[in-house]
């Protein structure tokens, strides 16, 4: 059962100086904390949930026209609940995938979104609603930045110049009571951070130094957590936490996005952070650790994603 605490809650609207004291100290804990006070409009939320809960009424072969082997290498578009997999597991989940909308070009997860026919303003919704999320999102880099004692434009002049830039839609069915599979199995971010918008179903959990933590929604708030290559660069100074969701109320949606480095950046770790400890990697969820692997974002991000849809992958790439 998961323990009864509240995460940390940042209001962004005091000021992202003010705010970099309880980002450093969330990022030590649980590499959780819920965002308010942010510029996403409330009416533009509740029309992306809408317009998505009318596509994911659709019938499986009307999705299945913006299906994801459609998308190629853009790896865009519609899977099944159950088309997903964690640590091989199939998820109980249906979802969207979209990022930046890009032309076709030769670099995997990057190029045009898949949009269906119907519901029409799906298309202009997303595409909004990336744009401001983003924004917010470089907001909160420019307080991680203060809270690791850089200057505040580090992460623009180091990772995120052209960051990818990554939006998904999920839809979970409603399980039994007595149903052990999960929604979502344990996982975490590759990233820098995410930020997900949660309907009121609940279900999302963390793992934090005690246990599981449910995460209840909170009103007109983000929740964020931190990926792979902040635990990396900050040397274990701060933590890609292991997350789940198990969903037995009704169906629920969340939007998570994701705010990464460039796709050709070496993710290197912050010199005066070098010296910290790294942690055990018994302690993460797959028992790799992130501070022994090398190489470009890209090259990181495809060998994860390449776990996740294994088919897409053989036959994409």
């Amino acid at each position: 059962m998961a323990l009864d605490r509240h995460l940390p809650v940042i209001d962004v609207s005091l000021g992202i100086e003010a705010c970099a004291p309880g980002i450093d100290a969330a990022c030590r804990d649980t590499g959780f904390f819920f965002v308010v006070g942010h510029d996403v409009p409330l009416d533009l939320q509740g029309r992306l949930d809408s317009l998505a809960r009318e596509f994911f009424a659709l019938d499986d072969s009307t999705k299945a026209e913006i299906e994801m082997a459609r998308g190629g290498r853009a790896w865009r578009g519609w899977f099944p609940v159950g088309g997903e997999l964690t640590s091989g597991q199939p998820d109980m989940k249906e979802g969207l995938y979209f990022g930046q909308e890009l032309p076709v070009g030769d670099r995997p997860l990057h190029g045009p979104n898949l949009f269906p026919q119907h519901p029409a303003g799906l298309r202009a919704a997303v595409l909004e609603y990336i744009d401001a999320v983003t924004q917010l999102g470089h907001t909160l880099l420019r307080g991680i930045s203060l809270a690791l004692g850089l200057e505040p434009d580090w992460f623009d002049r180091n990772l995120t110049a052209d960051p990818l830039v990554l939006f998904r839609i999920f839809h979970y069915p409603a399980l039994a009571n007595d149903d052990e599979r999960w929604s979502v199995g344990e996982h975490t971010d590759y990233g820098l951070i995410t930020i997900l918008a949660q309907d009121a179903s609940g279900g999302l959990a963390v793992r934090g130094p005690n246990g599981w933590i449910d995460v209840p929604p909170l009103p007109n708030a983000f929740v964020v957590n931190l990926g792979d290559m902040l635990e990396r660069m900050t040397g274990g100074r701060y933590k890609s936490t292991p997350h789940r969701v198990r969903n037995t109320t009704s169906d629920r949606l969340s939007f998570p996005l994701f705010l990464d480095p460039a796709w050709d950046a070496e993710v290197l770790p912050v010199p005066h952070l070098a010296t910290d400890a790294q942690g055990d990697a018994s302690e993460r969820w797959d028992g790799a650790s992130v501070h022994e692997w090398s190489g470009t974002y890209g090259d990181y991000l495809l060998t994860k994603v390449g776990r996740v849809f294994p088919e897409l992958r053989d036959e994409v790439l």
